[in-house]
């Protein structure tokens, strides 16, 4: 029996069972999709477990898992890239996926046609080779090939329309054989907008699947996995006053795990004994109470002791305090702003997308080692300051163009014509530029830098005349 390489082959087939079976819907079907997820909150896991784990292929696919061929591409490896460096990243993916699945034959000639195709050195003859090799496994070999782009938002402030439109000829070759998997913090109709996803837009339009906050089976197989490699164990109550503290988010549960195994002393936090109040104070409460009344209220003081112990022993590590602020990093200043700004982590006002990714249930933050963390959290530090080297690592081409505009001409009053020229700087593109795609471009902004969208304080519409940029 061959020894499993990657790690995400050892995990149990119904892990993430309901996020996968709607990500097999959508291929089935020949459609694409996204899957959305907070930071750390195991969406690397999901795909790995898609391209590295048979017995979940099987479990999900049966006996037509033969047929599926699942290609894995980390996009932070091509930030900031060339859309030729960017397709010779997915056609080497391609190849060497191929060479892993112990597929020879097609690997030696989708090997061969790719070094012919880099011979040149040319965007446009490299492309060619790739849909020779999606010919070769979809159309000849008749397998669905599917491209799962992890991370695909660290690509966001390169992409261009040209890659959703090499996207759509891969698709339009291979039909209902074709499907990417793309996996963001946000949906890519919020990052880009519908203007850069044009080409594509029909096949993942409204195909989201939200990653649920956390997986058991997952994160009991995660723990089970960390304690056998270490030698260690933790007490059950403990294990389990972590994942009360973390919600079961698989990041934040593993960083705990570690630290708590690193501190054996940890252990005390949770055998601690409660001490029964008996100073003059509580001398009228008791008076009015039975034995069993005073030992309930006492345990349940204890308990809150352990957790606010415990919370305090996790924020001191750092690398919980960053996997924290990842999650805080990721959301928009509107986000943010709900979040601070609620009373007691008890926000009033809804908001779709912290719900849909777990973050908020029935107006309640759901993870309390997170809600301890705002509330240390300096609040300054959360504010915009506009440094485009901050800010260009979460903008399209577009909107980078648009801020660094804006930014120089603080404080005025700036025409429509004036951004579309200094945006769409190209005199042939910017002739047929709509009101309403730069409508959606500031809006896509706005998004991005105010607290609240919908009312503006940095960029400001002046009715009739244009807008106005504060920082």
């Amino acid at each position: 029996m061959i020894e499993p390489t990657h790690f995400e082959s050892l995990y149990p087939p119904n892990t993430r069972e309901n996020e996968i079976t709607k990500i097999i819907s959508f291929i089935k079907e020949g459609s694409s999709c996204q899957i959305i997820g907070l930071s750390g909150g195991g969406r690397s896991n999901l795909l790995g477990l898609l391209t590295y784990n048979r017995n979940v292929r099987i479990k999900h696919l049966g006996e037509n898992e033969k047929w599926f061929h699942f290609v894995l591409s980390n996009f932070a490896e091509v930030r900031k890239k060339s859309l030729f460096d960017v397709t010779k990243f997915l056609f080497l993916n391609l190849v060497d996926s191929l060479r892993e699945r112990d597929m020879q034959e097609e690997h030696q000639k989708a090997l061969a046609i790719f070094k012919e195709s880099l011979n040149l050195n040319d965007e446009l003859v490299l492309f060619q080779g790739l849909k020779r090799v999606i010919d070769l496994l979809a159309i000849e070999k008749e397998l669905t090939v599917v491209f799962l782009f992890d991370r695909f938002e660290d690509y966001i402030p390169t992409v261009t329309p040209e890659f959703f439109t090499n996207l759509r000829v891969l698709r339009d070759r291979a039909k209902y054989r074709f499907s990417v998997v793309f996996s963001l913090h946000k949906p890519l109709e919020d990052l880009i907008g519908q203007d850069l996803l044009l080409d594509f837009y029909q096949f993942v339009a409204g195909h989201i699947v939200y990653l649920s906050l956390s997986d058991k089976i997952g994160v009991d197989f995660r723990i089970s996995y960390i304690q056998k490699a270490s030698g260690k164990t933790l007490d059950k109550k403990l294990i389990d006053a972590i994942i009360s503290q973390t919600a079961g988010q698989p990041n934040l549960t593993r960083l705990a795990v570690e630290a708590a195994l690193e501190r054996d002393s940890i252990n005390v936090i949770l055998n601690s004994g409660g001490v029964m109040p008996n100073s003059f104070r509580h001398l009228n409460t008791l008076k009015n109470k039975t034995l069993k009344q005073v030992q309930g209220d006492n345990n349940k003081r204890v308990q809150h002791d352990k957790e606010r112990s415990l919370s305090k022993f996790l924020l001191e590590q750092k690398p919980i305090k960053a996997a924290l602020l990842d999650i805080w990093k990721s959301l928009s200043p509107e986000e943010q702003s709900l979040l601070v700004h609620s009373s007691e982590f008890i926000v009033q006002s809804s908001n779709s997308y912290l719900e849909n990714v777990g973050l908020l249930k029935n107006g309640k933050i759901t993870i309390p080692l997170f809600a301890q963390f705002l509330k240390q959290f300096n609040k300054q530090s959360s504010n915009i300051t506009f440094d485009l080297n901050t800010l260009s690592d979460s903008l399209t081409s577009s909107e980078h163009k648009l801020i660094t505009f804006l930014m120089h001409n603080s404080g005025k009053i700036i025409e429509r014509e004036e951004i579309i020229n200094a945006v769409w700087t190209d005199n042939k593109s910017s002739a047929g530029v709509t009101d309403q795609a730069l409508d959606q471009l500031i809006f896509r902004l706005r998004k991005k830098i105010e607290d609240d969208p919908n009312n503006p304080t940095h960029l400001q519409t002046v009715k009739g005349r244009g807008f106005r940029f504060t920082p």
